[in-house]
């Protein structure tokens, strides 16, 4: 069976063949699913290595429709790389490298989301932008407002209009902010459409509605940690799930010399700043079903700091949302030395 790798881009991507008998072919063709087509449709099954990108599950699948075996590879596998030189790199180079890795077996694969995931990640995406975009308004209004010596009451950012318009602002102030309070009331309608469809989303998944069982768990962080995960068997441990958020200490040790860092932050950044923001929520929380997580982690605020002890509560929420959906079971107020577990 041929090899093959790939080296994805948005426009033009470079193909390198290896053929049975050990023909090379080298190719660049435009990314895209006609030229995939013409190039490799009439080829023998194929073995086909990609790195993972934005356009590499749309090509996996189309490639896998015409015939070929395609593995989706994690890019930040070292050893992927072993055979391409540090002094050069061009997308032949990494076409080749592919390709020997391929041949090798020095690739780590990636879970790829299933449909109805990826379509979850989707709508999550879409909220993400929408409470960001309201967040910068939020931001310029309020600054507005200050240089002529007011304030803005605290409270849900969805009053923010509201309340601007209760205060005594010059004219020139409201005309400036004209165009933001224009847009204010579809950009609100559009992200409460938004949360209603998660929301229905939310309601028809067990494992969602099993995870809001949890006191400051709500929809979204129900659905994006699902969404983010996808299948809960791939995991073995609960560290495992943290690692893979990005919660744990990064760390370079060598002999008798250990040295901890700060959290790696790779994987989902969207699901890491929600379990922050739960654990947040949990800190300032007087649910007695949060008790013995609030204090564990005020002990560790005590030691070293919020920072540091919000991550932590961050880190042990997503251990027990894992936990909860692999045994399938509801939340249960535990004392800091089962949570701990």
């Amino acid at each position: 069976m041929d090899s093959i790798g790939i080296d994805l881009h948005k426009r033009e991507s470079q193909l390198c063949i290896i053929t049975d008998d050990g023909e090379l072919i080298e190719r660049r063709i435009a990314t895209s699913r006609a030229r995939f087509t013409a190039v490799l449709g009439e080829r023998p099954p194929a073995r086909i290595l990609l790195e993972a990108a934005t356009e590499s599950e749309w090509v996996a699948r189309h490639l896998e429709s015409l015939g070929h075996t395609v593995i989706v590879a994690d890019p930040s596998f070292a050893a992927m790389y072993a055979t391409r030189s540090k002094r050069v790199k061009t997308d032949k180079r990494d076409a080749r490298t592919l390709c020997e890795a391929l041949q090798l077996g020095a690739y780590r694969a990636i879970h790829r989301a299933s449909d109805a995931q990826r379509q979850v990640r989707a709508h999550l995406a879409v909220r993400d932008a929408l409470v960001r975009t309201r967040t910068r308004y939020v931001a310029i209004i309020k600054a507005a407002v200050r240089r002529e010596g007011l304030r803005i009451p605290s409270g849900d950012a969805e009053h923010t209009v509201t309340k601007l318009q209760a205060l005594p602002l010059p004219a020139h102030v409201l005309e400036a902010l004209a165009p933001l309070i224009a847009l204010w009331g579809p950009l609100q309608a559009e992200l409460e459409a938004a949360d209603e469809r998660l929301l229905a989303l939310a309601k028809e998944n067990a494992a969602v509605a099993r995870l809001r069982t949890m006191p400051s768990i709500g929809p979204v962080t129900a659905l994006a940690f699902v969404a983010s995960l996808d299948d809960v068997t791939r995991f073995h441990s609960a560290h495992q799930v943290q690692a893979y958020l990005g919660l744990v200490p990064s760390e370079y040790s060598s002999g008798d010399r250990r040295l901890r860092g700060r959290i790696t932050k790779r994987g989902d950044a969207r699901m890491r700043w929600l379990l922050v923001e739960t654990a947040w929520r949990i800190l300032r929380s007087p649910n007695p079903e949060l008790a013995a997580l609030k204090a564990w982690g005020q002990q560790i605020a005590e030691r070293r700091g919020k920072r540091i002890a919000t991550v932590a509560v961050a880190r042990r929420v997503a251990g027990i949302l894992y936990a909860m959906w692999r045994d399938d079971v509801d939340y249960a107020a535990s004392t800091p030395q089962a949570v701990a577990a």
